[in-house]
């Protein structure tokens, strides 16, 4: 399985930004939103496209479009919802599916409270979106339940991952691509990642 780190110079100015405690709850939504749509360039970078006939204001020609059906961005809630809005101004026109998970603070293990996705999310390439990829349990229980319902494309996108993240990621759903924004050195003793950029749900919607 891949681990694509996007470096460009821009993402990771306005990562540092995103990590700061200083920044406020409106900028970081932001600065979240702007690298969710870096990073939605980067993972359809091998969609496939076909050829149609077009008419420029100079010339007929045929040019690319995507072909196939529309993909689907699939949130892991509540944090995945902060990227959501960056992908879809990017892919307007993309299906959108939600998967509730908690991660029960005793085990930090997740537990589903939600899920809804389009009826003929089978057909689609997935794109799972969720800022951290902290244990990665949360990741695994989404793919998995995905791939229940017959998801057979899935990609991952992250802002941040821990070593330990991607690795459980790698062992259990070794055929998903990963796209993040960078990893980081480890998980601390609460599961989360250091030096990250704290509670991500938190700090988008401002309830801490």
């Amino acid at each position: 399985m891949s681990v694509i780190v996007v470096n460009h110079p821009l993402l990771q100015h306005k990562l540092t930004y995103v990590r700061s405690e200083d920044t406020t709850t409106d900028n970081f939504r932001r600065l979240v939103r702007e690298i969710a749509s870096m990073l939605a360039y980067e993972v359809t970078r091998d969609l496939p496209t076909e050829l149609i006939d077009i008419k420029t204001p100079v010339a007929s020609c045929k040019s690319p479009v995507i072909s196939g059906k529309k993909l689907c961005l699939v949130s892991i809630l509540r944090a995945g919802n902060g990227m959501l809005d960056g992908m879809i101004d990017l892919l307007p026109g993309a299906r959108v599916g939600h998967i509730g998970l908690y991660r029960d603070p005793e085990t930090l293990e997740p537990v589903e409270y939600y899920f809804k996705v389009p009826e003929d999310i089978r057909d689609r390439l997935v794109i799972v979106v969720d800022p951290m990829l902290a244990t990665g349990n949360s990741a695994i229980a989404a793919l998995s339940r995905l791939k229940e319902v017959g998801v057979s494309s899935l990609k991952l996108v992250n802002l941040l991952a821990s070593p330990e993240g991607i690795r459980a990621v790698q062992a259990a759903h070794p055929d998903v691509p990963i796209t993040l924004a960078a990893i980081d050195e480890r998980l601390n003793e609460h599961g989360y990642i250091v030096p990250g950029l704290g509670d991500a749900g938190d700090r988008i919607f401002g309830t801490k």
